[in-house]
């Protein structure tokens, strides 16, 4: 959870700033931002680029507010969609106050690791490297990471280097008290209860489609997006949520429906019951699936996701 804040920390000088936190894709980036938030804020699945745009946690340490930008996973682009998801990644590097250059450990630095890095040295702010995952090397291997992050060192100049595992949590606190003394002095933007600045339409249909990429397999995932239609709080305290599910084929509408509506089904059950969780209260699920060719092509569906329409 968010550090508590105490009275003598909350009058002592605050400081507040944004801090990217950028990789290649399934580095662990979502992952290190829902450990430094204390809660979900990012969803994570096992499939690669499943963050789409830039998603904002808000932590607090001391009198210190960072706000974490969690961003898609740099790759090299094929689709407009990709474009735009690494242009995202990289510009909330450049208008960010500090940068988490965050590396797989248990992979090394390989030719993807190899490129952003050297493109994280024309950023103009403190540069911090995250080994991550170092759970899962074994004690033999501990030269090796030694040697890592020896390698990522000379790859440019780094103010901090962290060994860290963002599933276990070991590391992550070291971390998150130099983060809190990196960014820069200022009021706090946000409150202090506050976890997010996604609207929760926005967040309620990135919920939907983290179920989509855990329930559906090979290219699925990728040409469908969620967009959450209608909200509406009943008299009883529940809430009413409609969601629309666009497909680019009738053959995707049909895998995702499933037999008799069972893979849908699915989907929806388990959505509704992390989104009453976190609502704390009844949720009234409600999914629609439509088919929309080339909506990968459509610039009203970027501005749904958060994302800049590339115009090439």
């Amino acid at each position: 959870m968010n550090s508590h804040v105490t009275p003598d920390e909350r009058q002592a000088e605050t400081r507040c700033g944004f801090v990217s936190i950028i990789g290649a894709p399934n580095a662990g980036k979502s992952t290190l931002t829902n450990q430094l938030v204390g809660t979900k804020i990012s969803i994570v699945t096992h499939k690669v680029q499943t963050t789409r745009a830039q998603i904002r946690g808000i932590m607090l340490e001391g009198a210190s507010q960072i706000i974490l930008v969690d961003t898609p996973g740099i790759f090299k682009p094929k689709r407009r969609l990709d474009r735009a998801m690494v242009e995202a990644a990289w510009g909330g590097a450049r208008d960010a106050d500090a940068a988490i250059i965050i590396i797989d450990a248990a992979k090394g630095i390989d030719e993807q690791a190899e490129a952003i890095l050297e493109g994280a040295q024309d950023l103009k702010i403190p540069r911090i490297l995250a080994l991550n995952k170092i759970d899962r090397i074994g004690q033999d291997d501990k030269p090796k990471l030694l040697a890592l992050a020896q390698k990522g060192s000379d790859h440019g100049y780094f103010d901090e280097i962290f060994m860290i595992s963002a599933e276990t949590g070991d590391g992550v606190e070291e971390l998150r008290r130099y983060l809190a003394r990196t960014v820069p002095t200022g009021p706090w933007l946000y409150p202090e209860d506050q976890l997010s600045d996604a609207p929760q339409r926005s967040w309620a249909a990135e919920v939907t489609r983290e179920k989509i990429f855990l329930r559906l397999h090979q290219e699925l995932p990728y040409s469908s997006t969620v967009e959450t239609t209608a909200w509406k709080a009943l008299k009883d305290g529940s809430i009413r949520i409609e969601q629309t599910i666009y497909v680019e084929r009738d053959s995707q509408k049909k895998i995702l429906l499933g037999a008799g509506g069972n893979a849908i089904k699915t989907i929806s059950m388990a959505a509704r019951q992390d989104l009453s969780k976190a609502l704390e209260t009844k949720v009234h699920l409600f999914l629609f699936v439509k088919v929309r060719e080339r909506w990968g092509d459509d610039p009203e569906r970027y501005r749904e996701m958060g994302l800049e329409y590339p115009k090439q």
